[in-house]
């Protein structure tokens, strides 16, 4: 029995989408501004889960969603697309799981749930560690090289990638973003064990539908522009200037002025004929 092939991706389509022309080659260069323009050009987004609607991964799915839909999607949706692209562009790329470690307490074990990749590049000694789905103020605008203690300056912002201390048998891995007061702050850990699609399926439908799973009954929305960081929790809506202006803060009214600065500011179409719940 013949196996049916995997769709390809539109990739003209997908660069579009981004805004992104160039030479298409698998060079660090084509790496560092291919996921640039991603993370600046769509946007963060769980309205499905929220919804009560479990997003699929299915790359037919993700191009109808993200490439052509107006929307945006969670960490499983950005980088399983962007790996279809760079893939598609002729770069190597290992799928990996982190956990996330940004706002948990002391001595908090979380499940491994963020969808990250190693992207490597010929000729390169190191691999890169490449995530446009990472949905805060601390994440990565372009690629940062498996390098312990080396510094990115993804202007306006600056990662790192520590080793932690760890007893475990593989080697652990941490990124870490400069706040605005100088101190490094952790991300997410991970090791460089690969995972697969379908390990990924499993992941994303426990986020989706778990009831405890913040994801699944609160909305959180994330844009990032040249100028501004935007984020929307609930009904609280945050602008962080890039320059390190002051933070604005506000809360929205109802959810029809959600809906409208979805559509406005973030860019974000909601399912035709659905509504947010109240």
């Amino acid at each position: 029995m013949t196996r049916e092939a995997a769709p390809a991706l539109d990739l003209d389509a997908y660069l579009t989408r981004i805004g992104w022309s160039g030479e298409r080659r698998p060079t660090a260069a084509v790496l560092r501004s291919v996921h640039r323009a991603h993370a600046l050009g769509i946007p963060f987004e769980n309205v499905d889960p929220v919804l009560g609607t479990v997003p699929s991964l299915d790359l037919p799915a993700l191009e109808a969603k993200l490439v052509r839909g107006g929307r945006g999607g969670y960490c499983y949706e950005h980088n399983s697309l962007l790996a279809a692209a760079l893939r598609a562009l002729g770069f190597e790329v290992t799928l990996l799981a982190a956990r996330v470690q940004l706002g948990a307490a002391p001595g908090d074990v979380r499940p491994r749930t963020h969808m990250l990749m190693l992207v490597r590049v010929e000729g390169e000694p190191d691999p890169y560690l490449a995530d446009v789905g990472f949905g805060a103020i601390g994440s990565l605008l372009e690629p940062i090289g498996l390098v312990a203690d080396a510094e990115l300056h993804d202007a306006p912002r600056r990662h790192r990638l520590v080793h932690p201390p760890h007893d475990g048998p593989l080697e652990l891995w941490q990124l870490q973003a400069r706040a605005g007061d100088g101190e490094w702050q952790a991300q997410y850990a991970f090791t460089v064990e690969p995972f697969e699609a379908p390990d990924f399926e499993v992941i994303n439908w426990h986020i989706a539908t778990n009831p405890r799973s913040p994801f699944a009954h609160r909305l959180y929305v994330q844009r990032t522009t040249e100028d501004a960081h935007l984020a929307l929790a609930g009904r609280a809506l945050t602008v962080t200037p890039a320059d390190g202006g002051a933070r604005e803060e506000r809360t929205l009214a109802d959810r029809a002025e959600v809906e409208r600065v979805l559509a406005g500011l973030f860019a974000v179409r909601l399912p035709e004929g659905a509504r947010l719940p109240e």
